[in-house]
């Protein structure tokens, strides 16, 4: 008798999941909100079935929660612990691609008690970032080194023949996630010292990283690094740093952006209409229509009149007579709308995911500076390398546990071989790969 599983979210990054899944003779439940993108995923797989389900409906949640042997939430990230908690009412495993929470990490006790496994951050980043980095981290303490400096950057970018737009980005997830992240602190260890960032000053701590087979990129901190050094058992860090990948000039127009107000979510409009500008004038800036909204931000922002950053709002339709894309909404919501429809992926085009490691080890002796590269690109008419990437580790992930090949109990992260070993064998298989580089 084949397993059952629920996957709740229908999102952009879900299909490869699916079609792994389905391909190894699982009874698989996609449930989402909206049928139709549900209906689209299960497609003609004999054992895939699609149902409409509201996440806020706790009922239904938990029939399919207690028909199930795992739950798979790809739901926003605030609604994986109710699904946890579901999960450890009726004694079922899980698998998120998110984080982990203070509330998740909270559940491990209950968790280790039902018998299952909660396993998060097996996507992408997190997820292949973990994996590949454990590999190393393991084989040079295996040689008798130890790991001093380690910096991990990550990004999904348009392929060089669909970067077609001036702001260098196209959204292969979640597009107001992507902006709800450009509003996070940071915080990572920089040669023995500790440096936290403020959310309004994220991007104005940016530096240059050159990639072998892509070129020079943008990086960025991503959240928290230090809550990783334990995870990671690393005692003799100086440096660890979690990053994140866009392409040149990014980070100096998201400053802007995020200066303008753009990324708060603490104010609510309705009724809006009009133009982008008006909006920006009278709802952001509280000053009247009449006002010139290029000069405006040249002199607020230290802005000179041929700023490729005004070059890229022109584009964006924030000077012009480009309609509100959106009736009701936070400024946040204004421009997701605004980017999701100048800044999709036209059919057909390629994205790219380029994850890069760089690590220092020190043996008796000697140092050795390690890199460990995935450069992923889309597949031309199928799967994005953000849905691939992000799913099918989290789908192998469920495949092993239902498999019994992962017999472990609690709240888990893939750092353990038992895990990421598999995981990673499994990938390259797919064609998704790391590429290890030594240098003495």
């Amino acid at each position: 008798m084949s397993k059952k599983i629920v996957i709740f979210g229908a999102g952009l990054v879900v299909k490869p999941m699916v079609d792994y899944l389905a391909e190894h003779g699982f009874e698989i439940i996609v449930a989402s909100r909206t049928l139709s993108k549900a209906e689209k995923l299960a497609g003609s797989h004999a054992k895939v079935t699609a149902r409409q389900v509201n996440s806020a409906d706790e009922s239904a949640m938990e029939a399919l929660v207690k028909g199930s042997d795992l739950c798979v939430s790809l739901l926003p990230a605030n609604l994986h612990v109710s699904v946890a908690r579901k999960c450890l009412k009726y004694g079922k495993h899980m698998v998120t691609t998110s984080y982990i929470s203070p509330e998740m990490r909270s559940l491990d006790q209950q968790a280790k008690e039902a018998g299952i496994i909660i396993l998060n951050e097996i996507g992408v980043d997190p997820g292949i970032d973990h994996m590949s980095a454990m590999k190393i981290f393991h084989e040079v303490e295996s040689k008798g080194g130890k790991i001093t400096s380690f910096m991990s950057y990550c990004g999904g970018l348009p392929a060089p023949e669909a970067n077609t737009n001036p702001l260098g980005y196209k959204f292969s997830w979640a597009p107001k996630g992507v902006l709800k992240a450009a509003g996070n602190g940071a915080r990572y260890m920089k040669d023995g010292k500790i440096v936290e960032i403020e959310g309004k000053d994220l991007f104005r701590n940016y530096w240059f990283v050159n990639v072998e087979g892509i070129g020079t990129l943008e990086a960025y901190p991503n959240r928290d690094s230090m809550g990783y050094v334990d995870l990671y058992g690393l005692k003799n860090l100086k440096t660890m740093y979690r990053g994140t990948f866009r392409n040149i000039s990014h980070c100096e127009t998201w400053l802007t952006l995020s200066q303008m107000g753009f990324f708060k979510e603490d104010e609510v409009f309705e009724g809006l209409s009009g133009t982008v500008r008006d909006f920006i004038l009278t709802r952001m800036f509280k000053v009247g229509k009449d006002v010139c909204l290029r000069e405006l931000l040249q002199e607020k922002f230290n802005l000179s009149e041929a700023s490729v950053v005004l070059k890229k709002f022109d584009w964006l339709g924030f000077f012009d007579e480009t309609p509100m894309p959106i009736t009701e909404g936070g400024a946040i919501d204004v421009l997701t709308a605004l980017m999701l429809e100048k800044m999709s992926y036209e059919k057909g085009e390629r994205d790219l995911i380029v994850l890069h490691h760089q690590f220092l080890a020190e043996y008796p002796g000697k140092t050795q500076k390690i890199t460990s590269t995935m450069i992923d690109y889309g597949i031309p008419g199928g799967d994005t390398s953000m849905a691939r990437t992000v799913s099918l580790p989290a789908a192998i992930g469920v495949r092993m546990i239902l498999e019994g090949k992962i017999s472990l109990s609690g709240v888990h992260m893939p750092i353990l071989p038992e895990i990421y070993q598999p995981v990673l064998d499994e990938l390259e298989s797919l064609d998704i790969k790391l590429v290890e580089r030594f240098y003495d």
